[in-house]
């Protein structure tokens, strides 16, 4: 896609570029439902797809509009809290806000406030030598909020080595770029030498709280480069946390911790209230200066 090769300039935006981005084939819709259940199946168990399923009926029958409450979600499958009748911009300010995020890999919609939350505090921040080395040398640029359609779109694409299985179908893309319209979703980008998309990711910034929802790498460590600028900069402007959802390697790698529910949405509640950075963002450092940020011990082999 010719209009991702320059990252210097403004990217074109032809008038449909969404709706050629934000689209999904019959054959990866029915390939998602197809995974998206034996996944439920193999992390939440029968038990764990009866509770979707009563909670789908209990909706059903007696549908509730409002947010749920995110201090009592099902505790099978963990964390379930509702389902998603609406993604407007307010009702997504309003789910962030309160610890809520949507997410399924088939209908419906849920909302979801897990018992454990993966978060960065930044004087946790690990930047191991190995990460340094490819800040400083790899030939890497990292801008914010260049080109959040082709992020959110590389998110839902397939990975090297996996199913395709994505939660960010058509209907969540259109949503997060109407929140991105609004000034709330921000995406980071991370260019190669040649000018070429090479990583990114994207999140949601309410206050001075920021939660990330998806990344991306067509190259190594492409995503781990854009979240140390993204970590460096969340910590430059004040915010309080950065706040990952579930445990992965990548987010462990790069100082992230679980802590319990209530710790965290006490940390929410401050942190929603307190003030962010405004409008579009930018790159105020260069990755040598993020090299720097956070270094460990001479004996740090990570």
């Amino acid at each position: 896609m010719a209009f991702l090769t320059d990252h210097l300039g403004a990217v074109a935006r032809p008038a449909n570029r969404r709706a050629e981005l934000f689209r999904e084939r019959p054959k990866d819709m029915l390939a998602r439902y197809l995974l998206g259940t034996a996944r439920g199946l193999k992390h939440g168990g029968l038990k764990g797809l009866l509770g979707i399923a009563r909670l789908g009926f209990e909706e059903l029958l007696a549908p509730d509009f409002g947010l749920p409450d995110p201090e009592a979600p099902l505790a099978n499958p963990p964390g379930l809290a509702g389902v998603v009748h609406d993604l407007s911009v307010d009702t997504l300010i309003a789910a962030y806000s309160n610890g809520l995020y949507p997410l399924a890999h088939v209908p419906p919609l849920k909302w979801w406030s897990p018992p454990k939350r993966c978060v960065l505090s930044f004087e946790d921040a690990h930047i191991g030598r190995t990460m340094r080395k490819v800040l400083r040398n790899g030939g890497y640029t990292v801008t914010f909020d260049r080109d959040f359609e082709a992020v959110i779109a590389a998110c839902a694409g397939p990975r090297t080595g996996r199913w395709r299985l994505t939660w960010i179908t058509p209907r969540i893309m259109r949503a997060y770029a109407e929140l991105f319209d609004a000034g709330y979703a921000h995406s980071f980008e991370v260019w190669n030498k040649r000018g070429e998309l090479a990583g990114g990711g994207y999140g949601v910034a309410i206050g001075a709280s920021f939660s990330g929802e998806s990344q991306f790498s067509l190259e190594p460590n492409t995503s781990k480069v854009g979240l140390c600028a993204l970590n460096f900069h969340l910590a430059r402007w004040g915010y309080h946390f950065d706040d990952g959802k579930l445990m992965s390697p990548t987010m462990r790698d790069l100082g992230f911790r679980d802590i319990p529910r209530d710790i965290y949405l006490a940390h929410l509640a401050k942190a929603v209230r307190a003030r962010g950075k405004a409008g579009r963002w930018q790159i105020e450092a260069d990755l040598a200066d993020v090299a720097v940020w956070r270094q460990f011990s001479k004996n740090d082999k990570a």
